[in-house]
C-alpha cells in the first residue's frame, strides 16, 4: 500500500506525528468536561407564575389556563406542553423540537406572559422565564445553621448573599433556597385595637401606600450650585414605621403603633428543612448545560470561603450530598477499568506472539487510539463521561486487532526468510483490503445510533463517536505507526518464530521463554484438536448445521426470561423517600410525622453507616425551586428525606425494601415512595418522580380520577410494582364560603369589599397591594406585609368573625363575615396538572425486585382495560422511564436490522458477490444467541448497555468471518475445492481469530466485573460482549467454513474422511 511504503519511507514524520499528540493529551484532558453522562439537549423552557394567597384550582383556571393557550398561539417549535397548578404559584413547562432556536422560544414566551398580565388577577408580576434541560440536576447542597440567627435571618443571607454570590461560578445554578422564613416587614392588624377605633384593615393598608413610597424629587439650582433633592418619603429605621399616622379623628392621630405593630417578621412558613434534626436552610447548587459537574462543584467550593468571610462566624455551613464524588468515582473506575483490560490484553497477545517488541508495538496502539478519539470528541463539543469512555472501554480489545493482524501477518512473511521491509510491504499489502473491511464492518454496526431520536440519542451517538473514532485511529496506525516501529524493531533482529530458542535469549528472560514454549506447546496441541473437530464438521455438515441453527434458534426462547430494564440500576450510597401526609395536613404536623419517619430510618440503618439525614418539608419559597423539583409535591403536607450512607454501607436496596414494608405498615395514613436519588437516574427520569408514568387525559376530571384509582388498585397487585399512587389526591379540605350579595348591598357592601377583608385577614397586602421598605444597612428592599397574624384565627368561629369594612368616611358599615356568607365544608385537589393544555390525571408507579419491562407486561393489559371506560376525547398514554425503555429497544432494534443489512452490502461490494458476504454474515445468529447466553449465566436483564454490547459483537464476529473467508477463497483461487479451502482457512486462520476474539473478552472481563463505583451501568455491556464473542468465534472457526463449503461447488466427499482419520 501506499502509506505504507511512505510510513517506511518517512518514519520520523508519523512518530513525530504520535508525540504530538501525546503532548497535546493534557490539554485535552484538561479543557474537556467530565461528566456522569452526555449533555442531554432536550430544550426545555419553563415559566413560573407567583399569585401567593390564590387557590391551585384558581391558579390552573385564572393564570395556567390563559397563558397555556396563548403559548401555543404564539410560540413556534413546540413539541408538547405541561402545567402544574400549586396553591399560590404555577409551572408550565414548554418542550421545545429538536433544533428549535430557544433564545426565540424565550422570547416569544416572555413576551405572551407580559401580554397576558392584562387580563390576569390584579397586582400579579410578569413571570419567571427558565431556560433548563434533562441535564440539570442537583450536584451538591448546602446546609446553613446558626445557633444565634433566625430562620428569617438565615434565608435572608442565603438569598442575597451566599445564591447572589454563587452566580458567577460558571456552569452553577442555584434557584431560591429551601427552608427557612421568607423575610418581610411584618405589619401585625389588631383586630380588637381597629374595632375599638373604627378603622378597617384597608385604612392601614392605605397608610402605607400614601406614608411609605418612593418618589423622584429632582435638583435645584442654586447660585452656582445644583443640588440634588430629597425626601424622607421611604422612613430608614424600621421602629419608625410604626408611627405613621393612619387616621385623624377630631384632633388626634390614630397611628399605625396604635391598631398594629411592625417588626422584622416573616411569611407564614410553608417550608422546613433540617440536617440531622438542625433546622435551616438548604441551598441547592444545580449543574447546567454542559458544564462539568466536576469542575462547577470545584468552583463552587473555591468560591465558598471567599464568601464566607464576609458572613458571621456563628453561619454554620454543610456540605451534602456531593454528587462529584459519585461521578469522579464512577469515571475512574472505568478508566481503571480500561487500564486492567489493556495489561491483559498485553499479556494475552505476549502469549501468542512471544516476542516483547511486537507486543510492546501492538500494545502502543492503545493509548494512542483512545487518544486519537478523546481529542477528536472534545473537539466536537462532548465530554469524557460514562457514555464515552465505557465505548472506549468497549473498544480496548478490539483496538488491537488491526496491528495484530498486520504484525501477524509481517511474522509469518519474515518466517519466510524475506527481508524485513519487503514482509512488511508484503504483510501489509496481503491483508490490505480484510482489514480495512474489517475495520468498517465494526464502524458501521454502529452508524444506526445516529438515526436513533429523543434522549436515546444523546445518550448513545457519544459512545458510537467514540468506538468509530478509535478504530479508524486504529487502523490509521496500523498503516503508519505500526509498520514504521516494526522496522526499526526488527533492523538487526532476526525473527524466530513464536518460540525462540532457549539459548539465544539472555538469561533473565529464559523464565518467560519456558512459559511461551509451554504455551507454544500447547497452542499446536490445540490446533491439532480443532484441525480434528473441523474435519469432523465438515464431513456431517447437514448435521452440525441443524444442530447449530437449533441451538441459536432455541436460545432466542431465553429472551422472555431475561426481563428488561432501561438502564442498570446504580448503588450511590443514598436514597430519597417522600412523605405525603393528608392533604391539607399544616406544617408543624408535617413536621412531627418525619419525626417519626426518621426514627424509623435509623432503627432500619445501623447508626455506624448513616452519614447524615436531610429533610425538606412543605413547600419551597418563591415559585422557582417548582421548576426543577421531581418529587411529585402537592402540599405542605410533603417532605423530602434525603438518607447519605458511609463507605463501607450495606445494599441500599435492602434498606430500601425494610422500608417501605415498615413504613406502610405502621403509617397507614400517610403515603410513601421511594425518589430517585443518585445522578444517573435523576438525569434519565427527566424530571418525573418514577420510572412509568400513566398519564389519563380527558376534560371530565371525575371520570378520569375515577378510574386512575381503579387503575392503581388493580397495579398493585402486579407483582414487582411498587410505590403506586395517584399524584393529584382529591382530599383537599376545603372552606367554601358565599356572600349574600343582595343583602351586602342592603348594608352597603360589595363582594370587593369582603374580599380586601378576608385577604388582609388570611393572606396579606403584600400580593394585591405591594409596598416596600428599603433597608439602608444592607441595601435590600423587602415587601410589607400588612395582616392579622395566625394565631388568631384558629377556629370555624374565628374565621367568621372577620370583620368586614367598606371603609367609607362618616359610615359605620362594620359587619363580620358570618352575617354576609354562609360557609360550606369540601373536598378538592390541591394540586392540577395539564399536557398539552388538556386535563391530566397522573398514576406514578416504580418497580423493586423485578425488571421493568416484565412490570409493563402485566400492566398493559389493565391500561386497554381502562381504555374502554374513557369517554370520547380522552386517553390514557404512558410516559416515563417506560416509554423511554420502548423507544430506545425498538431504535436499536432497527438499528442493529440496518447495521446487519449495512455490513452486508459494504461486503458484496468488497467481495463483488451475493455469496461470500452471505457466508460471513451466518456468524451473526451466533454471536447474538451468545449474548443472550451471556446475560442469562449471569443472571443480567437486558437493558440497553446490553444492546450496545450486542452491537459490538456483531461486528467483531463480522470482522473475524471477514478474515476466515477472505482466506478460504484465495485458497479455492489457487485451485483448492472449496471442503479443502474451507478447512484450510480455518486451521490457518485460527490464531488470529483467537488473538482477536482474547483480546476483546480481556479487554471487556474487568467491565464485566462491575467492580468499581458506578461499574453497574456498563456491567451489562461487558458480558453481553463476552458471550456474543464465545459464540461468535465458534461460529466463525465451525459453522462459517461449514457454510462455506455447502455453498460454494461440492466436492469429493472422500477428502473428508482422509482429514478425519489423518
Amino acid at each position: 500500500m501506499w502509506i505504507v511504503r511512505l510510513a517506511l519511507r518517512r518514519p520520523y514524520t508519523f512518530v513525530v506525528a504520535a508525540l504530538v499528540l501525546l503532548l497535546l493529551t493534557p490539554f485535552v484532558l484538561i479543557r474537556t468536561p467530565m461528566d456522569i453522562f452526555p449533555d442531554i439537549n432536550i430544550p426545555v423552557v419553563s415559566v413560573v407564575w407567583v399569585y401567593n394567597g390564590l387557590s391551585a384550582r384558581e391558579v390552573e383556571e385564572r393564570i395556567v389556563y390563559n397563558h397555556e393557550r396563548m403559548i401555543s398561539t404564539l410560540v413556534n417549535d413546540i413539541e408538547h406542553t405541561e402545567s402544574t397548578s400549586y396553591s399560590g404559584a404555577g409551572v408550565i413547562k414548554v418542550y421545545l423540537q429538536p433544533g428549535a432556536s430557544v433564545s426565540d422560544a424565550v422570547g416569544q414566551i416572555a413576551a405572551s406572559g407580559q401580554t397576558a398580565l392584562r387580563f390576569l388577577p390584579p397586582g400579579i408580576t410578569p413571570p419567571f422565564v427558565i431556560r433548563y434541560n434533562a441535564s440539570t440536576v442537583p450536584i451538591l447542597q448546602y446546609s446553613l445553621a446558626s445557633q444565634k440567627f433566625s430562620e428569617q435571618e438565615l434565608q435572608d443571607m442565603a438569598m442575597n448573599r451566599i445564591k447572589m454570590s454563587l452566580a458567577t461560578v460558571k456552569g452553577a445554578s442555584v434557584p431560591y433556597p429551601y427552608g427557612g422564613k421568607a423575610r418581610v416587614v411584618a405589619v401585625d392588624l389588631d383586630l380588637p385595637a381597629l374595632q375599638a377605633k373604627n378603622l378597617a384593615p384597608q385604612d392601614v393598608v392605605n397608610a402605607f401606600n400614601v406614608q411609605n413610597f418612593v418618589l423622584p424629587s429632582g435638583t435645584a439650582k442654586i447660585g452656582e450650585t445644583e443640588y440634588n433633592v430629597s425626601l424622607d418619603s421611604n422612613p430608614a429605621v424600621l421602629a419608625a414605621l410604626n408611627d405613621l399616622p393612619v387616621k385623624t379623628v377630631n384632633g388626634a392621630v390614630i397611628r399605625v403603633g396604635d391598631v398594629a405593630q411592625v417588626h422584622d417578621g416573616y411569611q407564614p412558613q410553608q417550608n422546613v428543612v433540617r440536617l440531622n434534626g438542625a433546622r435551616g436552610v438548604l441551598l441547592t447548587v444545580l449543574k447546567s448545560g454542559a458544564a462539568s459537574t466536576l469542575k462547577v462543584v470545584e468552583g463552587v467550593k473555591k468560591a465558598m470561603p471567599l464568601i464566607l468571610s464576609g458572613l458571621p462566624p456563628e453561619l454554620e455551613l454543610k456540605e451534602f450530598a456531593d454528587q462529584s464524588l459519585f461521578v469522579r468515582a464512577a469515571v475512574g473506575s472505568v478508566v481503571k477499568e480500561g487500564v486492567i483490560a489493556a495489561a491483559l490484553t498485553a499479556v494475552m497477545i505476549l502469549l501468542f506472539l512471544g516476542s516483547w517488541r511486537s507486543t510492546f508495538i501492538i500494545a502502543l496502539s492503545i493509548p494512542l487510539s483512545v487518544l486519537s478519539s478523546l481529542t477528536l470528541l472534545s473537539a466536537l463539543g462532548e465530554t469524557i463521561n460514562l457514555m464515552t469512555l465505557g465505548g472506549l472501554a468497549l473498544a480496548v480489545g478490539i483496538l488491537v486487532d488491526d496491528a495484530t493482524v498486520e504484525i501477524e501477518n509481517v511474522h509469518r512473511q519474515m518466517a519466510l526468510g524475506k527481508p524485513n521491509v519487503q514482509a512488511i510491504l508484503d504483510g501489509a499489502q496481503e491483508i490490505a483490503l480484510s482489514a480495512f473491511v474489517s475495520t468498517l464492518c465494526i464502524c458501521i454496526v454502529f452508524v444506526p445510533m445516529f438515526f436513533l431520536t429523543g434522549v436515546a440519542r444523546y445518550l448513545f451517538v457519544p459512545l458510537a463517536e467514540a468506538v468509530v473514532f478509535a478504530m479508524l485511529a486504529s487502523y490509521a496506525l496500523s498503516r503508519t505507526l505500526i509498520p514504521t516501529l516494526v522496522m526499526w524493531f526488527y533492523r538487526n533482529v532476526e525473527y524466530r518464530g513464536h518460540a525462540p530458542e532457549m539459548d539465544t535469549v539472555s538469561w533473565w528472560l529464559r523464565p518467560f521463554v519456558v512459559v511461551q514454549i509451554c504455551f507454544e506447546r500447547g497452542f499446536i496441541r490445540f490446533r491439532e484438536g480443532y484441525r480434528k473437530l473441523l474435519a469432523a464438521a465438515l464431513a456431517h455438515r447437514i448435521l452440525f448445521t441443524l444442530l447449530f441453527l437449533a441451538f441459536c434458534g432455541g436460545s432466542w426462547l431465553l429472551i422472555p426470561q431475561l426481563g428488561q430494564d432501561f438502564f442498570p440500576s446504580v448503588d450511590a450510597g443514598h436514597f430519597r423517600l417522600h412523605v405525603r401526609a393528608h392533604s391539607g395536613t399544616r406544617i408543624e404536623e408535617a413536621v412531627r410525622l418525619v419525626d417519626r419517619v426518621e426514627a424509623l430510618i435509623r432503627e432500619v440503618v445501623p447508626a455506624r453507616e448513616l452519614a447524615g439525614i436531610l429533610d425538606n418539608i412543605g413547600m419551597p419559597f418563591g415559585g422557582v425551586p417548582l421548576t426543577y423539583i421531581d418529587n411529585g409535591l402537592s402540599g405542605t403536607g410533603d417532605a423530602d428525606i434525603l438518607v447519605s450512607l458511609n463507605q463501607g454501607h450495606g445494599p441500599t436496596n435492602d434498606y430500601v425494601r425494610r422500608l417501605r414494608s415498615r413504613l406502610n405498615r405502621d403509617f397507614p395514613d400517610a403515603t410513601f415512595y421511594f425518589l430517585p436519588a443518585d445522578i444517573v437516574n435523576q438525569t434519565i427520569n427527566f424530571g418525573l418522580p418514577a420510572p412509568f408514568d400513566i398519564q389519563i387525559v380527558g376534560r371530565d376530571r371525575e371520570q378520569t380520577r375515577a378510574i386512575a384509582a381503579k387503575l392503581v388498585e388493580k397495579i398493585r397487585r402486579v407483582p414487582g410494582a411498587v410505590d403506586v399512587r395517584v399524584q393529584q389526591p382529591s382530599n383537599q379540605p376545603e372552606l367554601r364560603f358565599a356572600v349574600d350579595r343582595t343583602k351586602a348591598s342592603q348594608i352597603g357592601l360589595s363582594e370587593r369589599d369582603v374580599a380586601n377583608s378576608v385577604l388582609l385577614s388570611l393572606s396579606g397586602s403584600s400580593q394585591v397591594q405591594p409596598n416596600y421598605w428599603l433597608n439602608p444597612k444592607n441595601g435590600i428592599q423587602y415587601p410589607v406585609s400588612v395582616r392579622v397574624p395566625e394565631h388568631p384565627i384558629d377556629s370555624l368561629a374565628a374565621l367568621n368573625a372577620i370583620p368586614v369594612s367598606a371603609n367609607r368616611p362618616g359610615k359605620n358599615d362594620a359587619q363580620i363575615l358570618a352575617n354576609l356568607a354562609f360557609v360550606e365544608r369540601a373536598n378538592g385537589s390541591p394540586i392540577f396538572s395539564h399536557y398539552d393544555v388538556m386535563p391530566v390525571i397522573d398514576v406514578f408507579g416504580g418497580v423493586s425486585g423485578r425488571d421493568l419491562g416484565g412490570v409493563l407486561r402485566d400492566i398493559t393489559p389493565l391500561l386497554e382495560e381502562a381504555k374502554k371506560e374513557l369517554s370520547k376525547g380522552s386517553f390514557i398514554t404512558l410516559r416515563g422511564q417506560a416509554r423511554t425503555m420502548r423507544e430506545s429497544y425498538t431504535g436499536i432494534g432497527l438499528g442493529l436490522g440496518l447495521a446487519v443489512a449495512l455490513v452486508y452490502l459494504l461486503l458484496v461490494v468488497n467481495f463483488q458477490s451475493w455469496l461470500d458476504p452471505f457466508i460471513i454474515i451466518t456468524a451473526l445468529p451466533g454471536a447474538l444467541a451468545g449474548v443472550v447466553w451471556g446475560l442469562y449465566l449471569t443472571l443480567t436483564p437486558l437493558s440497553v448497555p446490553a444492546l450496545m454490547g450486542a452491537i459490538m459483537s456483531v461486528g467483531v464476529a463480522t470482522a473475524n468471518s471477514v478474515l476466515v473467508v477472505t482466506f478460504a477463497r484465495s485458497h479455492l483461487r489457487d485451485g483448492m475445492d472449496p471442503l479443502t479451502s474451507a478447512w484450510e482457512a480455518g486451521v490457518g486462520r485460527l490464531r488470529p481469530v483467537l488473538m482477536t476474539a482474547l483480546a476483546m473478552i480481556m479487554g471487556m472481563l474487568p467491565m464485566s466485573l462491575a467492580l468499581g463505583e458506578g461499574g453497574e451501568q456498563n456491567a451489562p455491556l461487558g458480558r453481553a460482549v463476552i458471550g456474543g464473542l464465545v459464540i461468535a468465534t465458534i461460529a466463525t472457526l465451525f459453522f462459517v467454513p461449514v457454510v462455506f463449503s455447502m455453498l460454494h461447488k461440492r466436492t469429493v466427499s472422500g477428502r473428508v474422511g482422509e482429514w478425519v482419520s489423518g
